[in-house]
């Protein structure tokens, strides 16, 4: 029972850090978006933006771990994973609908499963 309380916690506070990184992430896109950005660049920007918050986030909240440069190296891996993610299906979006937000809004949770998963299992293991 306590592993299983433990791991609930665990997910509720990388869904909180995942809540602020994608708060940062989509603000700048769409302020970039609205200052005439090419969605493209502004995707990538906002992805970054987010970035920035997200390692120390999860690698000191989430895991409880002590960042390492073998870590961060990991965690490049799975960002360079994620924004190829977020680009698809970004681009996808203003093929099909014309809208980069929606594409933004689907690529979250898929990101954000994968992230944990190898967060959890290889990231910050």
């Amino acid at each position: 029972m306590r592993k299983l309380l433990a791991r609930q916690r665990q997910f509720l506070v990388y869904l909180v850090g995942g809540c602020l990184c994608a708060l940062i992430d989509i603000g700048i896109m769409q302020l970039l978006i609205a200052g005439g950005v090419n969605f493209l660049v502004a995707t990538t920007v906002g992805f970054a933006g987010g970035l920035l918050v997200n390692f120390s986030f999860h690698s000191h909240l989430t895991f409880q771990s002590s960042p390492s440069a073998f870590s961060f190296a990991r965690y490049l891996c799975v960002v360079a994973l994620n924004y190829l993610i977020t680009v698809a299906v970004v681009g996808w979006s203003v093929w099909l609908v014309g809208q980069p937000l929606v594409g933004k809004l689907i690529s979250l949770p898929i990101v954000a499963i994968n992230g944990y998963w190898l967060g959890k299992h290889w990231i910050f293991k």
